[in-house]
């Protein structure tokens, strides 16, 4: 019998942004990132090869303005491909912890695959800025991508004070904590939920 490929494709265009994401949720890390955004090519190519997926994120967007539009529509489309990606759930571990050091920071993410879209963001205050990037724009990222992917997103940073290592940390472990709830498990029958559906 042939393993069902979790694999999404979705496009958004609006006036503000055009993006593209497709991702394979059982990849290698083979990662193909375009943005605009500097600082979130570097994140999402970090995101696709510490999860081992396979994905391809393209934007264009009006960031003669700024990186806010570009980045949130990036949550909300990645968000929207590893939901579609997913299917209907069966035989997943549903839930995923990682914590990752980074130098200085150390970061906890805590994922629930629950379709109850969530965000829990306890992190320092960062610096205003990574180069020139807008730090604020973190948070709207991954509360756009819990309410698309419809996860419970739980963002711990017990410590750092480099805010560039401290928002690396954070995108490495949302990756390799999205990788083990997305793990399929031999033991799990249907859908991991009492409930008996997790859509």
């Amino acid at each position: 019998m042939t393993e069902k490929k979790r694999f999404a494709q979705i496009e958004r265009i609006t006036n503000e942004t055009q993006i593209s994401v497709a991702i394979d949720l059982d990849g290698e890390g083979k990662a193909n990132i375009k943005t605009g955004v500097g600082f979130m090519d570097h994140m999402l190519d970090l995101f696709i090869k510490h999860g081992l997926f396979d994905g391809t994120i393209h934007a264009n967007g009006d960031t003669y303005i700024d990186d806010h539009h570009t980045t949130e529509d990036l949550g909300i489309v990645l968000g929207q491909a590893i939901r579609e990606a997913l299917g209907d759930k069966k035989g997943i571990k549903r839930y995923g912890t990682a914590f990752v050091p980074m130098d200085d920071a150390l970061a906890q993410v805590v994922v629930d695959c629950s379709n109850r879209p969530h965000l829990e963001y306890r992190v320092p205050a960062l610096k205003e800025k990574v180069g020139t990037f807008d730090t604020e724009l973190v948070h709207e990222f991954l509360w756009k991508f819990a309410l698309e992917a419809r996860m419970n997103v739980h963002v711990i940073v017990p410590y750092g004070y480099n805010t560039h290592h401290i928002i690396e940390a954070i995108f490495k472990a949302l990756a390799r904590a999205i990788d083990v709830a997305v793990e399929i498990d031999p033991r799990v029958k249907g859908v991991p939920s009492t409930k008996g559906l997790l859509t």
